[in-house]
């Protein structure tokens, strides 16, 4: 039997509503005007990928695909786009979640590196079928930047579920 790294740190439960805080802090953080530059990292995504490896029975394609209409209706985007692409990013990460908690947070953002790619050439070729115009090719770097992001915001997420240090020797736990 594969046991679990041993440096792994025993987790409390997500609060549902620090989660949901969390979804509109990046949904937030996707509507500030920054301008139209295709390099600017999907502040969403990384959210939604991280829940979706973290809790994958609390967030998924759903909350993919709700957020997903939200970001199409401000960018007065394609009706989908978005949705898609975060559907898909949702269902990959339940899928891979299992799989994913097994690597360090370097490694971690190399596997999920592939997913944001993914996700931002779907959006690419949708827009590309409803004859917008190619952005250029600086739109690959978003998912590195993504996948940059990737360890930062698992010390912020994970952040308020960690358990403070309890000297208590009494308790194996």
């Amino acid at each position: 039997m594969i046991m679990p790294r041993s440096d792994a740190q025993l987790l409390l439960p997500a609060r549902p509503l620090f989660i949901i805080a969390s979804l509109l802090v990046a949904f937030a953080l996707n509507l500030l005007p920054f301008g139209r530059q295709p390099a600017m990292p999907d502040w969403l995504a990384v959210v939604i990928v991280f829940w979706g490896v973290h809790q994958p029975r609390r967030v998924g394609i759903g909350w993919g695909f709700l957020f997903g209409l939200l970001m199409d209706v401000h960018q007065a985007a394609l009706l989908g786009q978005h949705a898609l692409a975060y559907a898909l990013l949702g269902f990959v990460a339940i899928s891979m979640h299992r799989r994913l908690l097994w690597f360090g947070l370097a490694g971690q953002a190399a596997q999920i590196l592939p997913l944001f790619v993914a996700a931002h050439v779907l959006q690419l070729v949708v827009r590309l079928v409803a004859g917008d115009a190619f952005p250029g090719w600086s739109f690959l770097l978003a998912p590195l930047f993504e996948a940059a992001l990737w360890p930062l915001a698992t010390l912020v997420l994970l952040a308020p579920q960690r358990r403070a240090p309890d000297p208590d020797e009494n308790r194996p736990l």
